[in-house]
């Protein structure tokens, strides 16, 4: 089934999702909206009401966060980067696909996927974007068109950044979904994809610059301090700065982040997150595992590389506070408690209910990339600055003096791979940008780290 078979059925579904209103539900994504008629309405026959559950929608598309779900990008990179095993013992793939190496195109559950449901985003998004421009102004008033239009676009782009960071040099993706399969878009390489996110989200940054107040349609609790268009555009600031990291653009990330929410004396969790509930049609945050035999648990390496706080014998307080101790369990060959494969015993306290939050981009990440953005340019003493503040703060550890490219660049990663642990792969994206993923554990003669995601077979094969 190709990208637009799957489009246009996951359409659906998105566009009649809405948030359910009322005390202790504002946070629901997934309930229906009975006012909203189907997706032909949409496109041929707008109305204020239709064009707001389509942009609502985007945020169900945008939160795919279910580790026991093939489909999820937080427990699917933390495999690849060694940050993770999820030893489900009902699908033996999490072990022999993920961590094999080489994943496979014609798996849509796993090496096809962060494809199909990115593009319905981007479609729906299209679409809402067309109807806005057939709505009367005193329906919908241009101001709120604005709104719209940034918030839209700024979702896609954070859809396709899921595309092409997934797929990098493997990246044969179109930036385009046309409404008719017949004519599928041309496929464009990695730098294309990126370009198209950055002009996506600039047009995003100018739209809400005309805009002001609160958006015409309803957000969420994670996006709390970012709900008028002001605050908005400092979001949409902070994905062009790490977009800008990704392309090594240090003088970029800088000026982005210079227009972002990232701010030394504001707290590190401050950001935009996905939520969840226990209400009755919407999910509950599937990274949240309890009790003592869990299936997702710490690569047994993150316990092995954490340095200790000043007294020598306390680890990092990023590990402290994101692992708990829990039973052991031996499966594919992991776990044995041999002293080349050690025991799997450091469980995941990074979410601690069925209604965490799981980041977007917070504060933290920001001042990261800043240390990273400064590095890139040979700036060490801002970069230690900022590595320094994050470890006092976060980690509870010493302060370190760079002294070189090199070790500031190894000190970076390892900044971000305890303060960013678990919450959107960060560990295998940095580690591919850096060539270093030879550097990661394999754990089995079997074993290799993938690269990258393939594009699914659907869609190159005949037909597109």
């Amino acid at each position: 089934m190709s990208i637009y078979e799957k489009t246009r059925r996951a359409l659906v579904a998105l566009a009649t999702a809405g948030l359910v209103v009322g005390a202790g539900a504002c946070d629901t994504l997934s309930s229906p909206n009975e006012n909203f008629g189907d997706l032909n309405d949409l496109v041929n026959n707008p109305t204020p009401g239709g064009v707001n559950s389509a942009i609502q929608g985007l945020m169900v598309g945008l939160r795919g966060v279910d580790a026991q779900d093939p489909s999820d990008i937080v427990g699917n990179l933390g495999l690849l980067g060694r940050e993770t095993y999820n030893l489900d013992v009902n699908d033996p793939r999490f072990e022999s696909e993920m961590l094999g190496g080489d994943l496979n195109a014609a798996s849509a559950a796993f090496g096809g996927n962060h494809w199909a449901g990115p593009y319905a985003d981007i479609r729906l998004g299209d679409i809402a974007l067309n109807a806005l421009d057939q709505l009367d102004p005193g329906l919908y008033p241009d101001a709120d068109k604005e709104w719209a239009r940034g918030f839209i676009n700024t979702m896609n782009a954070l859809d396709f950044l899921t595309v092409v960071e997934t797929r990098d040099q493997n990246c044969g993706c179109p930036i385009e979904v046309p409404e008719n399969a017949d004519n599928p878009s041309p496929a464009v390489g990695r730098d294309q994809v990126y370009q198209h996110i950055i002009q996506l989200l600039d047009e995003g940054y100018a739209h809400l610059g005309n805009a002001s107040g609160g958006p015409p349609f309803r957000l969420t609790s994670g996006f709390a301090g970012f709900d008028d268009a002001t605050s908005f555009r400092t979001f949409n600031r902070a994905i062009r700065a790490r977009v800008a990291v990704y392309l090594s653009d240090w003088s970029g990330a800088l000026q982005a982040l210079g227009q972002s929410f990232v701010d030394t004396n504001a707290s590190l969790d401050l950001g935009v997150y996905h939520v969840f509930t226990t209400i009755a049609g919407d999910i509950t945050n599937g990274l949240f595992e309890s009790g003592s035999s869990p299936n997702l648990r710490a690569h047994p390496s993150f316990g092995m590389d954490v340095e200790m706080q000043a007294d020598g014998t306390t680890p990092d307080d990023r590990f402290v506070r994101k692992t708990r101790p829990i039973d052991n369990r031996a499966y594919q060959g992991l776990c044995t408690d041999q002293s080349e494969f050690p025991s799997c015993t450091i469980g995941l306290s990074v979410y601690t209910s069925p209604t965490s939050r799981v980041p977007i981009i917070r504060n933290e990440e920001l001042i990261l990339l800043r240390a990273e953005a400064n590095i890139g340019l040979g700036n060490l003493a801002a970069a230690q600055t900022d590595i320094n503040l994050i470890r006092s703060v976060s980690g509870k550890l010493p302060a370190v003096t760079l002294t070189s490219q090199s070790q500031a660049l190894d000190q970076l990663l390892y900044e971000k791979r305890y303060s960013l642990f678990f919450e959107g792969g960060h560990r295998w994206i940095d580690m591919r940008h850096y060539g270093r993923l030879g550097d990661l554990p394999t754990d089995l003669p079997t074993h290799s780290v993938a690269t990258e995601y393939p594009v699914p077979i659907e869609e190159t094969s005949a037909g597109g």
